[in-house]
């Protein structure tokens, strides 16, 4: 460092050279107020009077750059953090963080999701008829036998999930098993195929009529009564498939007395019976007792595999057709020599091979299936894996996994357009809708139950299950609006609008809230959900946490989509729910929210605007405020709607209210709510400029978030104009806003993933990240930083600002931090000798600070990155002459 003492504040040089001509308060301004001062001296030596006018005039002077330097440093606050107090900051890098995570949830690269099921319904390929109705879904579970071809094709085509033997021999053991799974899953296929199983090889096979559904009304207790009477003249040996409609307001699940009584009745008639029930608080003592188990998920992988050999061979012509290849009696010969390894994934099929039940029965026989001559049908196979694969048939699916109805319809496309019955766009068409159908079917009739009355009497409609009732489909939306949060946000939330529904559903009452039925794998089962540990953002600190997605990209925007599109009056509560989100104050539950009311906006922007964006904008609180502006820019990343939204945007700033103007403000910062950079920073100028720079602070901090963008450069242009702009507010925008550049950290302001130059540099100062990563634009940061330094109601928080840039040239543990961006910026910071002179002068007050001193080995090599070694030599050799 330079060798002569300083005094404890820099040192102003007579005439500093001025790098911008245009500056505020640059040295010809300066001048002119020496001149002032001159002609206010006194006239005559010992003149008391003057001299007393002199002084009284001097101290007014000081105390009003001492009122300008307060006013100034009020500005580069932070205008997020009004609620929480000046010495509390907002997370605002937690925030960035939820709304990247919640936009990149709802990107299905679709714009305005649409799909009409009935496309599906009348789509027919071979002689395939996959209904996937929800209204229609029920209907099958009726009094009455399963007829035997239905039988003969659960033989045929059922893919046993993994467990299947165990499954098995717990019904032969105790003639009652209770099935739990979630809808779609499988488990009504796989209890079928249970009883089609043990009563063909027990009393029953002979029978016609052996395996019989239960109307669901039924009881467990009624059909207890029913078998030991022998009611019907039902033979022995009969296996009974029951579903009961436990979800019902009013309806109570069996005890263990009604199914020990059930399970005497069947050992007495040599019968069997399946139970099947959905996971959840009311089954879940059935599942935990003795006769209760949770089935699997079919292997849907193998499951497409083998239904789109099959669709190919039918329509190919194969003489094996139908999954046959011989008598299906003759799959299930060997059952009673299984060996049952690893839980029954291993089979001795008795003929001098192994086989896996993962793969299915078909896929056994399909090995010794021969193609065609030419060997088409086996180019066909290689065509299908092929296309399974297709990133853009896998981006349409966007499901992790697919349940058994839906890998149907699958192989089904992917084999109609193998053989040309199906277009591309159909093909893509199709994919699409599964994840719509899948919302479709969570979410028709679901309250239908509150308005049928108990079973068994004529009373009247039974209310006060419906938390119960609301509380599945309340999970899943709130899963589409906070996917990728903690679990237990997802959960709060869930209960909150559970909340909300039963209100609406029966405002006339209190509804009740279960304290102790939360049921987290249910709540995963029945919502397609998964669990991953990830991180959380606590008080500004990242945390391990439990978090929560959808097993799938496209259920999120499908989620919304239908809850929007079809069930209009569940808008209501929904609106009431999301502005509750608003005050959250947890960045990860708010942001992720804001985003869903941009997605749900885009949909019926009338209702969005008027129920959602506008009163949130007008709210007094920031963090209201900010949810309305992020779902604002939100709706503009739709080109549908970007239109709208800049009108919006751009009357807010012209001519609204301060909330309004403040609300713009901060839609503006995302770079998508205006026509282009220009407009965007003239409509921040507007409204930072008004009313004397009221919202000065919040216009500032947009503008550096415009800095993260690919157009930074015209920013930086834009602040340099304004640094010459005549009016002083101009300079106070361009001043506070190069101050902030440097007080704000890169992960605040950023929206890229970690992975890109501006990215992987989250804990810098913005400043140096853009100085490091971004050469071509040093010298402009340095002469606008520098005009901070040397303006007076700006220099004292600039050279704050500066202390903590030259502090974070390495970390506490000695390693290197943003020593680059500092090495790239401090030379050109201080090329002449009073940049220097005042940068010695800093180092020296650092290195001499109680609670924080520099040590000297840094604060030299901080002077040798500022100082190239040429420029010290010159120096050295000038001093010492």
């Amino acid at each position: 460092m330079a060798d002569e003492a300083v005094a404890d504040r820099p040192a102003e040089p007579a005439a500093p050279k001025a790098k911008d001509a245009g500056s505020p308060e640059a040295p010809p301004r300066g001048g002119a107020r020496r001149d002032d001062n001159a002609k206010d001296a006194p006239d005559a030596p010992g003149s008391s009077d003057t001299s007393d006018s002199a002084d009284a005039e001097a101290a007014e002077r000081e105390k009003e750059r001492e009122r300008a330097a307060d006013r100034f440093k009020d500005r580069t606050r932070d205008p997020l953090a009004e609620e929480q107090g000046e010495e509390e900051p907002t997370d605002a890098a937690a925030a960035t963080r939820a709304r990247r995570s919640g936009q990149k949830l709802l990107a299905s690269g679709r714009d305005l999701i649409g799909f009409d099921r009935s496309d599906v319904g009348r789509l027919h390929i071979g002689d395939i008829n996959i209904g996937l109705d929800a209204r229609r879904s029920g209907l099958s579970m009726r009094d009455g036998p399963v007829p035997e071809e239905e039988l003969l094709r659960i033989r045929r085509t059922h893919i046993e999930p993994e467990g299947y033997v165990r499954l098995r021999r717990a019904l032969e053991a105790r003639r009652l098993l209770v099935l739990g799974g979630a809808p779609g899953t499988g488990r009504a296929s796989t209890a079928l195929a249970l009883l089609e199983e043990v009563t063909r090889v027990a009393e029953g096979g002979r029978n016609s009529e052996r395996v019989r559904r239960v109307d669901p009304e039924r009881g467990v207790r009624e059909l207890a009564g029913k078998v030991a009477a022998g009611e019907g003249g039902q033979l022995r040996g009969t296996g009974y498939l029951l579903e009961p409609a436990l979800d019902r307001p009013g309806t109570l699940p069996p005890d263990g007395m009604d199914l020990d009584q059930l399970a005497s009745a069947l050992a007495e008639q040599g019968s069997y019976a399946v139970v099947v029930v959905s996971v959840g608080s009311a089954a879940n003592p059935l599942l935990a007792g003795r006769y209760g188990a949770i089935c699997p998920p079919a292997p849907t992988r193998e499951l497409v595999a083998v239904r789109l050999r099959q669709r190919l061979e039918e329509e190919h012509g194969d003489p094996a057709r139908g999954g046959g290849g011989g008598s299906a009696q003759d799959g299930h010969a060997d059952r009673d020599r299984d060996t049952d390894q690893d839980e029954g994934r291993t089979r001795d099929t008795g003929q001098g091979g192994d086989r896996t039940l993962d793969g299915g029965r078909d896929q056994d026989r399909s090995q010794d299936r021969r193609p065609d001559d030419d060997g088409s049908l086996s180019r066909l196979l290689e065509r299908a894996a092929e296309l399974r694969e297709d990133p853009e048939v896998t981006e349409a699916v966007g499901l992790d996994d697919l349940r058994p109805a839906e890998a149907e319809l699958f192989a089904s496309l992917l084999a109609g357009h193998l053989l040309g019955s199906v277009g591309r766009e159909e093909l893509l068409s199709g994919c699409r809708g599964l994840a719509a159908v899948q919302a479709y079917e969570w979410f028709a009739g679901v309250d239908r139950a509150l308005a049928a009355p108990p079973p068994g009497d004529g009373r009247a409609p039974v209310r006060s299950g419906t938390a119960a009732l609301f509380h599945p489909v309340a999970f899943r939306i709130a899963l589409a609006v906070l996917g990728g949060a903690s679990h237990s946000a997802v959960s709060a939330a869930a209960h909150l609008l559970t909340w909300e529904l039963s209100v609406q559903s029966d405002p006339d009452s209190t509804p009740a809230r279960p304290l102790f039925c939360d049921d987290p794998e249910s709540d995963l089962a029945l919502s397609r959900a998964r669990p991953a540990d990830g991180a959380v953002d606590v008080a500004g600190a990242e945390v391990t946490g439990r978090l929560i997605f959808y097993r799938g990209a496209a259920l999120p925007a499908a989620v919304l989509a239908e809850l929007w599109d079809r069930h209009f009056p569940v808008r209501a509560p929904v609106v009431r729910w999301l502005r509750l989100l608003a005050d959250d104050p947890r960045p990860q539950v708010s942001m992720r929210a804001a985003v869903a009311a941009g997605e749900l906006s885009v949909r019926d922007f009338e209702h969005g605007y008027a129920e959602l964006v506008r009163p949130l904008a007008e709210a007094p609180t920031p963090r209201r405020r900010v949810f309305a502006a992020t779902a604002l820019d939100q709706a503009a990343g739709h080109a549908s709607h970007r239109r709208a939204v800049r009108k919006v945007v751009e009357d807010w700033s012209r001519h609204g209210t301060p909330a309004l103007r403040w609300t713009a403000a901060m839609a503006l910062g995302y770079g998508r709510s205006a026509d282009s950079m220009d407009d965007t920073l003239d409509a921040l100028a507007r409204i930072g400029v008004r009313d004397d720079g009221e919202q000065l602070a919040v216009a500032s901090l947009n503008v550096v978030r415009l800095l993260t963008l690919p157009e930074c450069a015209t920013v930086l242009r834009r602040l340099a104009d304004w640094t010459g702009h005549r009016g002083e507010e101009y300079q106070d925008l361009a001043l506070v806003s190069i101050v902030r550049l440097a007080l704000t950290d890169v992960d605040e302001v950023l929206d890229d993933e970690p992975g890109t130059p501006l990215g992987d540099r989250g804990d810098w100062p913005l400043l140096l990240a853009l100085a490091a990563t971004r050469p071509e634009l040093t010298g402009k940061l340095a002469d606008l930083f520098w005009t901070a330094l040397n303006t007076a109601r700006s220099r004292d928080v600039a050279f704050d600002a500066l202390e903590t840039l030259l502090r974070s040239a390495s970390r506490k543990d000695g390693r290197e931090w943003t020593r680059e961006g500092l090495a790239a910026l401090l030379p050109a910071l201080t090329a002449e000798e009073h940049d220097r002179r005042r940068l010695d002068w800093l180092l020296q007050r650092m290195m001499r600070d109680q609670d924080r001193p520099l040590t000297e080995e840094r604060a030299r090599a901080l002077w040798r990155l500022a100082v190239p070694a040429r420029q010290r030599r010159s120096e050295e050799e000038e001093s010492h002459g």
